[in-house]
């Protein structure tokens, strides 16, 4: 029978919305990015898959558009603010 690690540590978030995540935690996840989610009674703190991003968090997203339309504007979007920032 697998033991499960579990760790308890309390956080103060800072009036700039960040909190530290305990060192150990962090090397025994391994990343740097995670996914915040918020179940109503208590906040979840998990570590980010790896591959894409997108197609991770599809499904928890409140809507339903698909990863693939969600790429297209924000290339859409990042193409416009480069035109912008040329014209400055």
């Amino acid at each position: 029978m697998a033991i499960k690690s579990q760790a308890t540590a309390s956080a103060r978030i800072t009036t700039g919305g960040q909190i530290t995540v305990p060192a150990a935690v962090r090397a025994r996840w391994g990343t740097r990015d995670v996914i915040v989610e918020d179940h109503g009674n208590e906040l979840r703190i998990r570590p980010m898959p790896e591959g894409d991003p997108v197609e991770a968090a599809f499904g928890s997203m409140p809507f339903l558009t698909p990863p693939d339309e969600l790429r297209r504007r924000a290339r859409a979007e990042e193409a416009a603010a480069e035109r912008r920032r040329r014209r400055l």
